[in-house]
């Protein structure tokens, strides 16, 4: 059975308008395998895994799922042919039960003489929760009141109610706390044993190494190279990559952990969220202050409330002198902020490129009531330029950009603010490794020009890499401070975070 090819792709190819998103891509997945599958933003990945599973379909090529053509119109159409994705963003549907969201298009089941069985459905769906071991999620809870990582959850669960033969994961890690991976990475490592097999799409060279037993790298839409476990080397996987020998230190060189001194960003007593509590901090002019911890340990609430997204329970944020009660206040202290839910909360998709650039610097721009619409496309195409977002045009809408272009337009729009104080939440989240050295020699750049960054993380190798001071925060209260350090190591920050 494990010898047994489950999934053959032929010479597919893929176009958007001029745009060659695949180019004759083949792929042979055997049963009982976990393929990595990997490329910068733009590569095909995504396109790829949505052909695939119904979701667009090829312009040329074939596909065949155990032996028979696969050619699926529908994810729904995929799903009896055993195939199952979970996607990166959000892919639950508002204002109804986990349980139907679970069960979406497949009500039928449930039915009788034409009439729901709801408690047929929640039965169902408590036992799709239990299979893949979770007991602390309720099937007639409203989805609205679940957390970003518990929607994953649910529909992970969804993605195994259907049995599948090959599931799909794209960079569906991303939005999971190491408790939702490591349900995600048991579920992988049964299914590999029980002769089905998984695609999993990442850009964490880590975790590939670590959950999967062979690898496909993508280059501009082609297929570059299939690499068995023995081969799997990260430097080898990071050249075939970008087509070119890419140094593995992308972080910073230096440990001067310096700065101006002036505080220009503070919290006391900081309560807020769900778990936040009685937290201090001080951010310093040309400084990069890293917040770590585990995802629910509220190391996000310190992002929002230095923001003023959040209202306090207690205590301030002060810059300088000002009193920071909402976002507004924020942004006339020169404060920008960069959410870690980037499609949801960092710009918005059907807009233009130009729209979300020039948004927090409308008052900038405008001349009482009247915004020039030279002044708007000028400061775009600035925009577009320093940060060299890859594009058609500036008014092209932000939803048809790669991932790590949509997280440059999320920066652009504060720096074209004049900001100085940058809070940046998982900045490096789902972008690939080429975008992510760009974005930490950005990071690094402001510090030296004296502007100053919260970097928010729960990559522990980027805040050691880049921060001058790391604040850990657990079970809402500062657990431990570290100075950057040449010696210091995720194994010592560990221990202050579990």
């Amino acid at each position: 059975m494990k010898n047994e090819i489950l999934l053959v792709c032929k010479k597919i190819s893929k176009n958007f308008g001029s745009t060659c998103a695949l180019k004759e891509a083949d792929l042979e997945i055997p049963c009982g395998d976990i393929r990595g599958l990997i490329g910068e933003n733009g590569s095909g990945k995504s396109t790829l895994s949505s052909i695939i599973s119904g979701v667009q379909m090829a312009d040329s090529g074939e596909m065949w799922i155990k032996g028979e053509v696969h050619h699926p119109r529908s994810m729904l159409e995929a799903q009896k042919h055993k195939i199952s994705m979970i996607v990166q963003e959000t892919g639950t549907i508002p204002g109804i039960t986990v349980a139907a969201n679970i069960f979406i298009g497949q009500e039928k089941m449930f039915s009788s003489r034409g009439i729901l069985r709801i408690r047929k459905m929640m039965d169902a769906a408590r036992r799709a929760l239990e299979n893949i071991g979770v007991t602390d999620i309720a099937p007639d809870c409203p989805i609205d009141a679940l957390n970003f990582e518990n929607r994953k959850i649910v529909e992970i669960a969804r993605a195994m109610a259907g049995d599948p033969d090959l599931l799909i994961v794209d960079e569906t890690t991303t939005a999971l706390s190491q408790r939702g991976r490591q349900i995600l990475y048991n579920i992988m490592e049964k299914m590999a044993d029980d002769g089905k097999s998984v695609l999993f799409i990442s850009h964490d060279m880590e975790e590939l190494m670590q959950v999967c037993r062979s690898i496909t790298v993508l280059r501009d839409g082609v297929m570059v190279k299939n690499l068995c476990q023995e081969e799997m080397e990260i430097e080898r996987i990071k050249t075939l990559m970008v087509g070119r020998e890419l140094s593995g230190n992308y972080y910073r060189a230096d440990y001067d952990s310096s700065h101006k001194g002036k505080v220009v960003l503070s919290g006391r007593h900081v309560t807020c969220g769900d778990i936040l509590e009685n937290f201090d901090f001080d951010l310093h002019g040309g400084e990069i202050l890293g917040i770590g911890g585990l995802t629910d340990s509220g190391m996000h609430d310190v992002g929002r409330a230095a923001f003023g997204a959040s209202k306090l329970l207690t205590g301030e944020i002060r810059a300088g002198n000002k009193l920071i009660k909402n976002a507004s206040d924020a942004i006339a202290a020169k404060i920008g902020y960069v959410p870690k839910n980037r499609d949801t909360e960092s710009v918005i998709l059907d807009d233009s490129i130009l729209n979300n650039i020039v948004l927090p610097a409308l008052k900038i721009l405008s001349n009482k009531s009247y915004i020039s619409p030279v002044k708007e496309s000028d400061l775009a195409k600035e925009g577009v330029d320093a940060l060299s977002i890859k594009c058609r045009e500036a008014t092209q809408d932000v939803r048809d950009l790669s991932g790590g272009n949509r997280q440059k337009v999320a920066v652009a729009k504060w720096i074209m603010n004049g900001t100085e104080i940058f809070i940046m939440d998982c900045p490096t989240r789902g972008i690939d490794i080429s975008v992510k050295a760009y974005l930490y020699q950005l990071i690094y750049r402001l510090k030296t020009e004296g502007k100053s960054i919260m970097m928010i993380s729960e990559e522990m190798t980027e805040l050691i890499g880049m921060c001058d001071r790391i604040l850990i925060v657990k079970d809402g209260r500062l657990s431990h401070e570290f100075e950057r350090s040449e010696t210091l190591s995720e194994n010592d920050i560990i221990q202050y975070m579990i």
